[in-house]
């Protein structure tokens, strides 16, 4: 059971309904997880801005999404790995590449670069190396690349807690961790 109220856009404030009305129409449906961070504008609008901002960046939505997997499964959120998968899935990503990303692999040597630097940066809480920022560069990331990176882990770090914390319920296809296997 969700430990927030999970906010209906049709029964609140005009300026969480307008953010919310905007989600709707991106996504067709107002996924639960926005509902809940509703609770807060300033929460809502900072994710939601957040997320455009990085769906405008230069790492692609494809890997976008393939990092959202990688985070999802290693912070064990259930929520963040069943609506990433959905969208990773209609980013063009198969769904071994999903499950592949799942555990930081890829068989395309840059993208496995950045899932490797994205879990690093998750299990070191950020207290990584001159060399892996190395390792992420020598795949072919420039600077803009590896930064656009971080904050897509941030997001997800973002979210990944607003699901946990908050037992959000998943309203996306569930699909198996495979760090609790």
């Amino acid at each position: 059971m969700n430990r927030v109220p999970l906010i209906d856009r049709n029964n609140t404030s005009a300026e969480r309904k307008q953010t919310l009305d905007a989600i709707n129409a991106a996504f067709g449906v107002t996924p639960k997880m926005f509902r809940a961070v509703a609770n807060s504008p300033a929460a809502l609008n900072s994710m939601w801005g957040s997320f455009g901002a990085l769906g405008a960046g230069v790492i692609s939505a494809r890997l976008g999404e393939q990092i959202a997997v990688a985070v999802a499964d290693r912070n064990t959120c259930n929520y963040c790995l069943a609506a990433h998968t959905a969208l990773g899935m209609k980013a063009g990503v198969s769904a071994d590449d999903l499950a592949s990303a799942q555990s930081g692999e890829s068989s395309d040597p840059k993208t496995r670069a950045a899932l490797q630097f994205a879990l690093k940066l998750v299990e070191k809480r950020g207290q990584i190396e001159s060399a892996d920022v190395d390792a992420v560069r020598k795949a072919g990331f420039n600077d803009e690349g590896i930064v656009e990176i971080l904050a897509h882990v941030a997001l997800n770090l973002f979210t990944n807690y607003v699901n946990i914390a908050f037992d959000v319920p998943v309203d996306f296809p569930t699909v198996q961790l495979r760090r609790a296997a």
